[in-house]
This record gives structure tokens, C-alpha cells and sequence, in this order.
């Protein structure tokens, strides 16, 4: 992207950041502060295609993060090229018209944050996206985190400084980057308060038992565009009085009394391939005049495909919670009952139920696929991600530690999911749905497996589970698991803050 960045480091360095005083006053003439969604489109007309359904779509020089550009002052030893990219970006937004909102993450009393988001007005359309996923801040709320974004720099670079919670971006104008500046520093701050931030969607089913209604709530912990969207917000085909219904999407934060949700207005789910019979309730939520498309397929006359995958197979929508069904009104709940690790490995059964030393290796090997949503380049290669969670700050080996202990308190089921294939054999959306019900109505039969090393399902009502027989569509099976169980033990034998007896519970 071209931009007017003086090259070279300014002199004199500063190596912090106080952001009340060194990010713009809301007031100056300059600052645009909280417009309103129709006037952010306003601003962002010039860049618009207005689809059929009268939703603006958009379409952005970058469609997926930058993780390689991105670092922390926490992880990273921060240079004074870092610093100086920092302190020139504040010194820029000075000469620049901006656009300020601001947003709340989290409704939890304990657990929400005010976050103020800066980008250039001509990029309005950032924030309107950003902004239809959070709730409004109150007038008196001061903010906790802030976030910066010019996507007019000379070099892509985001630079994130978690304790006064400052994030800068530059050089992007992907939405994602504002998006998960705030949910990444939400995490942050739920570990340093005990608890753990967690790459997941939440759930709530009410089903019918012999005392009455009884609820269950379960958690999909899983990479971008591995299915949290669609399973989370499944209604798992149940009829009054029982029900299945969201609570949240993406990203939530864990403690021994709560599971607090933190986005209270929309979602920002993945297009492609999305279907309006597989997938009826995101479609014709994706499908209203409030979402806003973002690298989808538009024609000029508004016709979208989302089956075209010619911009990005990263296309994205940001929808309006009311407008799901199966969203609840809340986002929190006092606890996890049942937590599920989406994985694409075929060599996993699509279903196993792990003890809770098992579960925290779970945690740690977030073995999944990679998606475009991370890296375009790479999508489809097997990769291993600690809590399927790319925004983690600080020590994985002590997140693992921290899930165990939490883990421990709350007395939660853990489970291995398989979304994708069991060698050749596909697993279908109502496969996995199925599944889940089952679980939740504790109907599945299980068995522990001594090849496996954990217990694996042999009935699920409305399965036909025998044909998922990790042994029988995998070939040269016993040598490759044992090639997997080898890599699983070298790669956590890497987390040096990883207690023993974790290590040792390898399956």
C-alpha cells in the first residue's frame, strides 16, 4: 500500500505508550467520534458494491491476517524499530481525519472492556463492519484498550503492547486485524485475573429428562473455518420446549465461576461455500440488508456467489446476532459443561471422550488444518496450534497448565471433534450434529480403545458410527499413529513450562 510515512526512526525513541494522552482526544476537530452506522457507510460509498439484498460489500487489499507480521511486548523483545513504528504511527494521526468508536467487549460485570478503535475516515468501512459485532459503550465508560489502524503505511507491521493494551496496525486494512486487536487483550486480561481466554463458541441445549428440563452447555474450542460458526449456531433440529441456542461465537473467557462471551452484536463467520440448505441460519442472516460482505463475490449488478472463491476463499460476513434464531439474548454462562477440540485429523475418530489429563494435551496439540482465515498460502496443511488459539500472549506451557487446572474445578467432559474426515470417509454436518445431541442427552455408548488410548463411541443414536472406524479407512494405520504419537511427544516435550504429568498423558 502506498503511504506518506517519513522514512528512518524518529529520534529519541520512547519505549512506552500511555494511551490516554498519546492517542488523539475524541473532541479534536480532526476526530470523527462515534458516527453512526449509516454515516460510517456514508463515508465508506466510494469502495461499496451494494449487493441484491441491499447489504454493502467490500473488497479488501489484504484478506487474511498478517500473522508473521504481528508481535507482542510480552513474547518479543521489542527493538527501537519497533518503538519508533509505534511512536511515528501516533505521531501521523495528527494531519489525519479520523474516524473514533467506541465499543464493548464482554457484558460480564467483571469481565468487559471498553475498546476505542482509530481509522482514517476513508476506511469507514472497518469500522462499520467492527462495530456491528460489539455492543455500545456507555458515555462514562473510559476506555481499556486501544486500537490504531492505517492501512496506508509503507510496510505491513502490528505491533501490540498488552499491558497498557495498545495495539497498532499498519499497513492492513483487513477488518479481522481490528477485530481481534480487542479479543486478543481480552484474553490477555482474562489469565492475568485467573482465568484463560479461549478460541471457542459456546452453546446452550435444553432438553427434556425425566426431572425436567435440563441445560447443557457446551464449548467448541477450534481454528478459524474449522466449524464453530456453524456448530454453535445449529438449533440441533429440537422442538419446544427443548431448544439449542447460541450464546457465543468466537472467542470467550474461562473462570472457575463463568464462561463470559465477549462479542454481544454480531459475527464475523466465513462465506464460502455457504449454503442455504446446509446452513440455513447463517445464509439468510449473511443474506440481510445489516451485514456487511466482505471479499465475497459480487457481481455489478449485486449478485453475490458465495461459492466463488476467485477473491479469497477467506470471504467473510459480519451478521446481526438478532438476526439468527438460535441466538440467545445472553453471550456469559456459569460454566462449561461439556467442551469439544474441532479437529480435521484424519486419523481421529469424530468423536472420542478424553479423562482431563487427556484434555489438557488436547489443549496443547490443537492439532487442526490450516485455513485461509491464517494463511492463505498454507490452507489444508495439518498444523498444531496451542488452544486451536493464534492470539495467545505469554507462555503456552502455563496456558496449558491453567486449562487443567480450570478444568479440574469445573468438572466439564472433554472431547476429541472431527469435523473433517475419518481417512476417506467424510463427516458430514448432520453427522456432527448428531453427535452433539447425543452427547448433551448422554445416549452415546462408549468403550475405551487400547490401539487409541481413550474412549470412542460405539452407538450414537442417528450415526451410523461403525463406518468411522479410524482402523478401517486409514491405510498403513498403526504405523502412521505411532509416526503422530512420536511428533505429538516431541512437539510437547518444546513447552518447557508444561507440567510432567501432562507430558505423560500423550494418546
Amino acid at each position: 500500500m502506498s503511504g506518506d510515512t517519513t522514512p528512518g526512526e524518529p529520534i529519541g525513541v520512547r519505549r512506552s505508550v500511555t494511551p490516554e494522552t498519546d492517542f488523539p482526544d475524541p473532541s479534536a476537530a480532526n476526530v470523527t467520534y462515534d458516527p453512526s452506522l449509516e454515516r460510517l457507510r456514508e463515508f465508506s460509498r466510494p469502495l461499496e458494491t451494494t449487493t441484491e439484498y441491499g447489504s454493502p460489500a467490500y473488497v479488501s487489499e489484504f484478506r487474511s491476517r498478517s500473522a508473521d507480521r504481528t508481535r507482542n511486548d510480552v513474547d518479543d523483545r521489542f527493538t527501537d524499530e519497533d518503538w519508533g513504528l509505534v511512536q511515528r504511527a501516533l505521531e501521523r494521526v495528527s494531519r489525519m481525519e479520523l474516524v473514533c468508536l467506541d465499543r464493548m467487549v464482554g457484558r460480564h460485570p467483571e469481565h468487559s472492556y471498553c475498546c476505542r478503535l482509530f481509522v482514517p475516515r476513508e476506511y469507514g468501512r472497518i469500522a462499520l463492519a467492527w462495530a456491528k459485532l460489539l455492543d455500545p459503550a456507555s458515555e462514562d465508560r473510559d476506555p481499556d484498550f486501544y486500537t490504531l489502524q492505517l492501512p496506508d503505511w509503507e510496510e505491513t507491521a502490528i505491533r501490540v503492547l498488552p499491558d497498557p493494551g495498545v495495539t497498532v496496525v499498519l499497513g492492513s486494512d483487513y477488518t479481522g486485524e481490528a477485530k481481534k486487536s480487542f479479543l486478543r487483550l481480552f484474553m490477555y486480561r482474562a489469565k492475568r485475573r485467573g482465568g484463560l481466554g479461549l478460541h471457542a463458541g459456546t452453546k446452550r441445549l435444553t432438553l427434556e429428562t425425566e426431572e425436567g428440563l435440563s441445560e447443557v452447555n457446551q464449548a467448541f474450542l477450534g481454528l478459524s473455518g474449522t466449524g464453530k460458526s456453524t456448530l454453535t449456531g445449529h438449533g440441533c433440529w429440537l422442538e419446544s420446549p427443548e431448544s439449542a441456542v447460541m450464546l457465543q461465537d468466537d472467542v470467550c473467557a474461562l473462570f472457575p465461576d463463568t464462561l463470559a462471551g465477549s462479542e454481544g452484536g454480531g459475527l464475523y463467520i466465513k462465506t464460502i461455500g455457504l449454503d442455504s440448505e446446509e446452513q440455513p441460519a447463517l445464509h439468510r442472516a449473511a443474506t440481510q440488508p445489516e451485514a456487511v460482505l466482505e471479499n465475497v463475490a459480487v457481481d455489478p449488478d449485486g449478485t453475490v456467489d458465495f461459492d466463488d472463491g476467485s477473491l479469497t476463499t477467506n470471504g467473510r460476513a459480519v451478521i446481526r446476532r438478532e438476526d439468527l434464531p438460535s441466538a440467545a439474548p445472553e453471550i456469559d454462562c456459569e460454566r462449561a459443561d461439556q467442551v469439544f477440540f474441532i479437529t480435521r485429523n484424519p486419523l481421529m475418530p469424530p468423536i472420542a471422550r478424553l479423562t482431563p489429563e487427556q484434555a489438557a494435551v488436547a489443549f496443547m496439540l490443537g492439532e487442526s488444518v490450516e485455513t485461509s482465515a491464517g494463511d492463505p498460502d498454507r490452507a489444508g496443511e495439518s498444523i498444531r496450534v496451542v488452544g486451536t488459539n493464534p492470539f495467545i500472549v505469554g507462555p503456552e506451557g502455563e496456558e496449558g497448565n491453567r486449562f487443567a487446572d480450570l478444568m479440574s474445578e469445573t468438572d466439564a467432559e472433554c472431547f476429541v471433534l472431527n469435523t473433517g474426515s475419518v481417512g476417506s470417509k467424510g463427516i458430514e454436518v448432520a453427522d456432527t450434529i448428531s453427535i452433539l445431541t447425543a452427547a448433551a442427552r448422554e445416549e452415546i455408548e462408549w468403550i475405551t480403545d487400547e490401539t487409541l488410548g481413550f474412549e470412542v463411541p460405539t452407538r450414537v443414536p442417528g450415526v451410523e458410527i461403525g463406518a468411522f472406524h479410524p482402523q478401517e479407512n486409514n491405510d498403513e494405520y498403526e504405523s502412521k499413529l505411532a509416526a503422530l504419537r512420536e511428533e505429538r511427544r516431541e512437539y510437547l516435550a518444546g513447552f518447557e513450562t508444561l507440567r510432567e504429568e501432562i507430558r505423560e498423558a500423550i494418546y
